[in-house]
Order: structure tokens, then C-alpha cells, then sequence
């Protein structure tokens, strides 16, 4: 489901004003036929590359939903290892008018087993792409890249903004 149940509940009450959100990115990665490989995802929305992100549920643990919207969204069963990275990303205004701004908890996952398929509809591609040719993708956009790459190289410890 694209919008969780609880953001529409709070939706009905607040209308479009400015939600506070828990996000999470799972940067899915494998050791692929093409070396490191990362999971990618394009959105049915707007048509762009991501690696899978979603929504933390109410009193769901992040690392939690991170491995469970890779299941849902990708048909992949991954496992958490490490909160790469912690920021909270700029507001953000939908087409309908919702406003939203959210913390993105970005995790990097190990791959354990599944094929990628566009498993709940919020996505019409999933495959793995290398990750040494991030580049070459036009329609992942540099802030996706770096989440990537946070996840990929940034070894054992978060990195946190600090402005």
C-alpha cells in the first residue's frame, strides 16, 4: 500500500498540513555475476531509480521496516547490518497538497535470498544493477546515489548531519 493506514488517519484529522515522518532506506546489497551489486526499485509514481524506502510504522522498530518493505516492495528477503546514515530530509509537498518532511534512517542490508520482482505495486521495476556503474543511471538522482554510497562504503558507523 503506498500510504500507510496511519498517515490517512492523520490525514483525515490535519489535512495537508506539514506531517513528521520516519522513513527509512534499504540499500540492498549482493555479491552479483557483476561484482557489488546494489537492489533497485522504480517507483510507479514518478518513474524514478531508488533503492526501496518506506515508512516506519508506530512503534515498529526502523530496522525492522526496512527489511519488511524490501520483502513488500521487492519480493527480497534481506537482513539490516548497519544504520548508515541519519538526516532529516527537506519538506516535501505531494500533487494532492499533503506536506511532509521526513527523518531518513538509511540502512545498509545484506542480501539473503529472493529474485526482485515489483511485488506490491508501488513499483513497476526491481532488478540489480552494479554498483560501480551508479552513474550511468539518468533517472537515479544524487541524492539517491549518496544514500547508496553512505550504505555501500561508509563502513561500521552512522554519519550524521550537523548544521
Amino acid at each position: 500500500m503506498p500510504t500507510p493506514e496511519f498517515v490517512l488517519r492523520l490525514r483525515e484529522k490535519v489535512g495537508h498540513e506539514l506531517l513528521w515522518l520516519t522513513g527509512v532506506t534499504a540499500v540492498v546489497l549482493r555479491r552479483g555475476d557483476r561484482g557489488d551489486e546494489v537492489l533497485l526499485v522504480r517507483r510507479t509514481d514518478n518513474g524514478w531509480l531508488t533503492p526501496v524506502t518506506g515508512i516506519v510504522d508506530p512503534g515498529e522498530e526502523p530496522a525492522i521496516a526496512a527489511v519488511r518493505e524490501v520483502l513488500e516492495e521487492a519480493d527480497v528477503v534481506a537482513e539490516a547490518e548497519v544504520l548508515s546514515w541519519v538526516r532529516a530530509l527537506p519538506p516535501m509537498t505531494y500533487p494532492n497538497g499533503d506536506r511532509s518532511q521526513y527523518l531518513d534512517l538509511v540502512f545498509r542490508c545484506r542480501y539473503v535470498s529472493g529474485e526482485p520482482s515489483p511485488a506490491d505495486g508501488e513499483n513497476s521495476e526491481a532488478f540489480w544493477w552494479p554498483l560501480d556503474e551508479l552513474d550511468a543511471l539518468d533517472d537515479l538522482n544524487a541524492d539517491m546515489r549518496d544514500r547508496i554510497r553512505q550504505a555501500a562504503t561508509g563502513g561500521e558507523v552512522a554519519r550524521f548531519e550537523r548544521s
